[in-house]
């Protein structure tokens, strides 16, 4: 397996407004190759992406085979390096691609619910011409490297494109120096972000997963709310429970309560036009949340010796409405996830998804279903009296599916048709339970 990581180097001593006038550059070309793909995009749909590219360089750069293209991209970007050419071709191919595409499948819902005689209200894409693209610096045409924290780029000076030597931060050099120094290196892309700078390495990374053994196998199963970010659990072969986590963070989820309430009452008192500019603030707490969950989560995986990871397939379509909307737009579940699942491939360990029908919905004793509090949805009422957090029993639950699923895999139909006789819960897996899931080794030995 092939792993992709990134890591950025600030540059901290070179002119940020020659920086800021190669990425505007760049990005204007873009928008020019856009706009002349968009107009000849019917040469283009029966071509590969290699014939795409040499089709676009034909219709727009000139030489002595082609002393006269029919968009000449040098009236406007003088002595533009090729290699930053290309890439500017690649992206904005991409651009437009992506939209035909996007219009196509518009088109076709469309006709399928006029000829259901529905309404259909959606709006078709639009191809915007101007993106935020950045350039990518290929090695030896544009980059070279003089010292660990020295290099040479070429940007657009006195309109001209020369070389210009810049520094980068000693702290990011030694972080991807010891992080990185036996991954692949490709060619760093200049980053503008604000008014900072950085050059963006991506590394490559060969991953070798070991083989999983059943019957030496536990699981940190993961399950990820609202009340609590995330509730973990720790679960060996034999259905025994050995570690529990809650992880939450209550500072960063008040002040994210407390600025979206500010939003709401803003909203109301003025309207659209009066809405405050703090969707800044808003996204990086939730991004804090995000990276702090996923580290406590791999963390505790890999103190217990964990072999997988394991979650839930969450996935919520549509508007929601109602006091809990915000909140549910911005839980980053996916994000959580994907996550998770790179950080865990480059720790070695397996990552798995299981269905989340009924999990929180079934007792882990067997009991059956339970009772929401009214008042603290966290905490929820089994039929034989007990108390418990809903998060922790959805926890179990997810594990213990997980292994279900396994015993599934490595035995014959004919013998499980057998346990299916002794254990017959085990026969639609969104009712198994950790009970289930113990009832089955029972069965089994």
């Amino acid at each position: 397996m092939k792993l992709i990581n990134s890591s950025k180097a600030k540059i901290v001593d070179c002119n940020f407004l020659i920086l800021s006038q190669t990425v505007d550059k760049y990005r204007n070309a873009v928008a020019f190759f856009v706009n002349v793909i968009d107009k000849e995009w019917n040469r283009f749909k029966e071509l590969t992406t290699k014939e795409s590219y040499n089709l676009v360089e034909r219709l727009t750069v000139e030489t002595k085979k082609n002393p006269t293209p029919l968009y000449n991209f040098k009236n406007g970007f003088h002595k533009f390096p090729s290699y930053l050419r290309r890439s500017a071709i690649a992206d904005s191919y991409g651009i437009v691609s992506s939209y035909y595409s996007n219009l196509e499948n518009y088109n076709k819902e469309k006709e399928i619910a006029l000829l259901d005689n529905k309404r259909f209200t959606k709006k078709p894409p639009k191809l915007n011409k101007w993106h935020f693209k950045c350039p990518a610096l290929y090695e030896g045409n544009m980059y070279e490297k003089l010292d660990d924290n020295l290099v040479r780029i070429k940007v657009f000076k006195n309109n001209d494109w020369v070389w210009q030597i810049i520094k980068l931060r000693n702290t990011d050099i030694n972080y991807i120096k010891n992080r990185f120094s036996n991954d692949k290196v490709f060619s760093p892309i200049l980053i503008k972000k604000d008014r900072k700078f950085y050059l963006q390495y991506s590394f490559e990374k060969k991953v070798v997963l070991p083989k999983l053994k059943y019957p030496n196998t536990k699981v940190c199963s993961v399950d990820l709310g609202l009340n609590h970010s995330a509730v973990c659990s720790i679960i060996d072969s034999k259905g025994t429970v050995i570690d529990r986590l809650f992880i939450n963070q209550p500072i960063e989820k008040d002040r994210l309560n407390r600025l979206l309430n500010r939003y709401r009452l803003k909203c109301k008192q003025g309207g659209r036009n009066n809405k405050p500019k703090i969707w800044g603030k808003i996204n990086g707490l939730n991004t804090q949340i995000v990276n702090d969950t996923v580290n406590k989560i791999l963390n505790f995986a890999i103190s217990n010796n964990a072999d997988v990871l394991v979650f839930e397939y969450l996935k919520f379509q549509g508007k929601k409405f109602g006091s809990k909307a915000i909140r549910l737009q911005l839980w980053a579940k996916r994000r959580i996830q994907e996550k998770c699942q790179h950080q865990a491939h480059n720790y070695g360990l397996h990552f798995s998804r299981v269905s989340a029908k009924n999990t929180s919905k079934l007792a882990f004793d067997g009991s059956g279903i339970v009772v929401r509090n009214s008042k603290n949805a966290s905490l929820c009422k089994f039929k034989n009296g007990k108390k418990y957090n809903c998060d922790l029993n959805a926890s179990y639950n997810i594990g213990s599916r997980y292994f279900i699923r396994e015993i599934e895999k490595t035995i014959s139909e004919k013998k499980w048709l057998q346990y299916e006789a002794k254990v017959p819960c085990i026969a639609r897996r969104t009712h198994c339970t950790l009970s289930t899931f113990k009832n089955l080794i029972v069965a089994m030995t």
